[in-house]
């Protein structure tokens, strides 16, 4: 049951995040599409490992800077909207994982691809 919970925990917190990510108002955080893909907490609350995938980041050092300056905030907001007994530390990891989905989508539309004689048959 414990599991469950951590598990709605992290969902709460992923939601609660991805809309607050939106208000930050240093230039260095909003460098492009900012989507918090995963949560982890630990058991005891104290910390969550947030997951941030950024599509058309220009400086990743700079969005580190901007986040470190804006976790304060946005741990301070996740408390004032969350009922939690500790609100957590947020730790924030990059997730490279749409960026790398559109590199790998761009190498399969231009590859140059030549059906054979049959197979062109047996798609008309």
């Amino acid at each position: 049951m414990a599991n469950n919970r951590l598990a709605r925990t992290n969902d709460d917190i992923q939601r609660v995040l991805s809309e607050l990510l939106r208000n930050v108002k240093d230039p260095r955080v909003q460098q492009g599409m900012i989507s918090v893909t995963r949560v982890e907490t630990t058991g005891d609350l104290r910390y969550a490992k947030v997951w941030l995938s950024v599509y058309g980041m220009q400086d990743e050092k700079e969005f580190k800077r901007g986040l470190k300056s804006a976790s304060g905030w946005l741990r301070r907001e996740l408390g004032n909207s969350m009922s939690l007994r500790y609100t957590p530390e947020l730790v924030f990891e990059l997730d490279h994982s749409i960026e790398y989905g559109a590199h790998i989508n761009r190498l399969i539309s231009d590859l140059d691809i030549h059906q054979t004689e049959e197979e062109a048959e047996e798609d008309s």
